[in-house]
C-alpha cells in the first residue's frame, strides 16, 4: 500500500462551480481557490456599470465586528455618494450577504472589507497573500487573475522575469464570479497561498471590485 504523501508536498487544487455551496471547498487542506461562478442579478449589474460610468473614486474600507453567525454586518453611509442611484440597495443587500456567508462558513468574527474602483492593475505582480483567506469579487470590469500550483517558481514572485508567457497558464475570474483565495497564514498551508495578481487594464478601462479579509 502507498503511503500517503505529506500535506506539505501534495499539490494545491482549485474547484468552481454555479453555486455558492462550491465556496465549502476552500475548508479542503488540498484547496487554495473556491471559485463560485455566478451571474450577477441584472439590477446588480447595471448599478455596478452604472457607478463605474460616472468616473468617480471609490475606495472604503470598513472593520466589521460580528457577535455571532446571524448577526447583520452594519454596512451603513458605505458608498454614500452613489445611494442615488438606481439598484444601490441591491448592492448593499448582495455585500450583506456575502459577508454574512464569508462569516458563516469561516467562523470569523472580525472581517475586514474593502470597496474600490480601480483603473489600473493595483498588484500588477503574481504573488500570495499573507492572510489565512481572502474573498475577492469584481462587479464590473475584469476579474483578477491566477496561477495554477506549479505554473511559476514561488521563490521568484515578484519579478516580472519569471512570470509566464504563455497566456494559456494565466487563469482569469469572471465578472461577478465569487473566489475565495487561500493565503500563507492559512494553518497547514505555509508555502502554497495561491498566486495571483490584477489585471493590466486598458486606459478607460475600469473595475469595481470587493474584498473580504479573515481578521479574526
Amino acid at each position: 500500500m502507498l503511503a500517503l504523501k505529506p500535506l506539505q508536498e501534495r499539490t494545491r487544487l482549485h474547484h468552481q462551480g454555479p453555486t455558492p455551496t462550491t465556496l465549502a471547498r476552500i475548508l479542503d487542506d488540498d484547496v487554495n481557490l473556491a471559485i463560485w461562478q455566478r451571474q450577477l442579478p441584472v439590477h446588480i449589474a447595471d448599478f455596478a456599470r452604472l457607478l463605474l460610468s460616472l468616473d468617480e473614486p471609490l475606495a472604503e474600507s470598513l472593520c466589521l465586528e460580528l457577535a455571532d453567525e446571524d448577526s447583520e454586518p452594519d454596512l451603513a453611509g458605505l458608498a454614500a455618494g452613489f445611494r442615488d442611484l438606481e439598484g444601490y440597495e441591491g448592492f448593499i443587500a448582495d455585500l450583506k450577504w456575502l459577508v454574512g456567508a464569508f462569516a458563516c462558513l469561516l467562523g470569523a468574527r472580525r472581517i475586514g472589507l474593502r470597496l474600490r474602483t480601480l483603473d489600473k492593475a493595483m498588484c500588477p505582480r503574481f504573488h500570495v497573500d499573507h492572510v489565512p483567506v481572502r474573498l475577492i469579487t469584481t462587479y464590473a470590469g475584469v476579474g483578477s487573475q491566477w496561477l495554477e500550483d506549479g505554473v511559476m517558481d514561488r521563490r521568484q514572485l515578484g519579478q516580472a522575469n519569471a512570470e509566464p508567457e504563455d497566456a494559456a497558464q494565466i487563469q482569469q475570474l469572471g465578472s461577478g464570479e465569487v473566489a475565495l483565495l487561500k493565503g500563507e497564514k492559512w494553518h497547514g498551508n505555509e508555502g502554497f497561498g495561491l498566486i495571483h495578481r490584477s489585471p493590466q487594464l486598458a486606459v478607460g478601462e475600469r473595475r469595481l471590485i470587493v474584498t473580504l479579509d479573515w481578521l479574526g
